[in-house]
């Protein structure tokens, strides 16, 4: 299925030759890094490394690289410099974007790559993600969405592909979870880590931890229901041991 979509996707890509790509280790960035290894492509992954991003995240993206036969380049970042971004405005997203990859470009452009592509997909919706508007200011290329592939088509590509993270839940940087207007400290986002962590290793899969003040609230999805219901007292034992009351909602997909 989506044979044609593959092979529009391998001559796009052959049509650089060379590239670095902007990797989260994902299943949108690591089916690309696949789909440019199988293309022949040059292609050198590059992550960036900040308070915005967990250590399960550095490590995981580091052993995908590895597994699909590259080394990645970790860029460290200190997020929490950026008074404009952790301001958290509305326009957070897109002022981050910018100085993620005007460092990927700087770096990369050193190294010898001058296109810098990223996993953006064709599902992906600029209203909910401003950061978009950067990558098309700064000349970032998103083949994925610019060949129309979609995150159903991307999964279900992944999967045939034999590739084992087809079906991981989409995930947001940790700035994600802290609500517009309030300044992102470094202790907020240490807590959600440690929370998400917890929870993760529970084994609740696809969910959000908001912070509010001194409160937090879960958001899960309706398939995750069923989890929260038979795990309820260690789960609130989990998030309350960071914060002093617990909100339960439901998590909007994309965000």
């Amino acid at each position: 299925m989506y044979a044609d979509k593959l092979q529009q996707l391998s001559e796009y890509l052959s049509s650089f030759g060379k590239v670095a790509l902007a990797f989260s280790g994902g299943t949108d960035s690591y089916f690309l890094l696949w789909a440019c290894r199988r293309s022949g492509v040059d292609v050198r992954p590059y992550f960036v490394k900040g308070a915005f991003q967990t250590e399960e995240e550095s490590i995981h993206a580091i052993s995908a690289a590895s597994g699909l036969g590259t080394e990645l380049t970790v860029l460290e970042v200190d997020t929490l410099s950026f008074d404009e971004v952790i301001e958290n405005t509305l326009d957070r997203c897109y002022l981050c974007k910018r100085r993620v990859f005007s460092l990927i470009l700087e770096k990369a452009s050193s190294d010898g790559y001058d296109i810098v592509i990223d996993a953006t997909n064709a599902s992906d919706d600029p209203s909910v993600r401003p950061g978009m508007r950067a990558l098309t200011e700064l000349g970032i290329r998103s083949p994925l969405m610019e060949c129309g592939l979609t995150k159903p088509m991307v999964r279900e590509l992944s999967k045939a592909a034999g590739l084992d993270n087809w079906d991981t839940p989409s995930n947001s940087c940790l700035a994600t979870r802290i609500p517009t207007g309030t300044r992102i400290t470094a202790e907020d986002l240490q807590k959600v880590e440690y929370v998400e962590g917890r929870l993760k290793a529970l084994g609740l899969r696809d969910f959000r931890l908001r912070p509010l003040g001194d409160r937090a609230r879960l958001e899960t999805v309706p398939g995750e229901e069923s989890f929260v219901a038979e795990n309820k007292p260690v789960i609130e034992s989990i998030i309350l041991s960071r914060y002093s009351r617990i909100e339960f909602g439901t998590r909007v997909p994309g965000l």
